[in-house]
């Protein structure tokens, strides 16, 4: 069995197609799974949402940002010092800015499917036994489980849950890490990556009572990107750019 396993889209299409023609390349899988970030910040939010659809044998859940859109909640405000509290107004502007531009893009089907998704996945792998799946940790889709988290703050987080082998998103940041108990692997943002100029996805083959994970890195034309945001007019173009020309630097 092969398991396709996607995480924060961000509305870029471009990367997503170029995800999808990489796994179709080494010949697809027998599932998909896309762990939510769907469409917030990108150029084509409404596109992305019709081929994210269009996957076969797909099953999506909600992430943060998609709560966000389709309930008008936010992620809450940390200020440390008082420089932090002289910049919040305009980051608070710019934040809103970005939100309504996507959601202006969406028609009020994409916000029906969009808040009927369910915020957890699972799957019982013949031979090897119960995966997970969940935006930021289970339970939580703002939890961030990172590279450096430590284990047992790590492993806090899957008590409450049965499984061996769990899938997150959120911090845009790959990882696989073997903790005994349970397996916790991050498969990297497709449209938004943190740690290189290029999208990642995650390949999991199970045989013999084992999974194969391999985290799978794609390129995508980020000049073509940028025209495309500038093109749909978007608010925040040069910062989205810019941090994944940067990512990994």
């Amino acid at each position: 069995m092969r398991l396709a396993v996607l995480s924060d889209i961000h509305g870029n299409l471009l990367a997503l197609e170029a995800v999808l023609n990489d796994l179709k390349a080494v010949g697809g899988a027998d599932k998909t799974w896309i762990l939510g970030d769907l469409c917030a910040f990108g150029p084509r939010p409404a596109e992305c949402l019709q081929r994210i659809r269009d996957v076969p044998d797909v099953e999506v859940i909600s992430g943060n940002t998609d709560r966000y859109l389709v309930t008008g909640q936010r992620s809450r405000v940390k200020v440390k010092e008082e420089a932090d509290w002289q910049k919040l107004p305009d980051a608070l502007r710019e934040r809103e800015a970005g939100y309504a531009w996507t959601v202006a893009r969406l028609s009020f089907a994409d916000y029906e499917y969009l808040s009927k998704l369910h915020h957890e996945l699972s799957l019982e792998a013949p031979g090897y036994g119960w995966v997970i799946g969940y935006h930021g940790a289970p339970g939580d889709d703002e939890r961030l489980l990172r590279p450096d988290t430590p284990d047992d703050e790590l492993l806090d987080q899957m008590l409450d849950r049965e499984g061996r082998l769990g899938f997150g998103g959120h911090t845009h940041l790959p990882m696989d890490r073997d903790l005994g108990r349970w397996r916790v692997i991050n498969v990297g943002s497709v449209g938004l990556p943190n740690d290189a100029p290029r999208a990642c996805y995650a390949l999991v083959t199970f045989t013999d009572g084992a999974a194969n994970v391999e985290l799978r890195r794609v390129e995508f034309d980020l000049d073509a990107l940028e025209k495309d945001l500038r093109q749909q007019g978007h608010p925040q173009t040069t910062e989205l750019v810019d941090n994944i020309r940067k990512a990994g630097q």
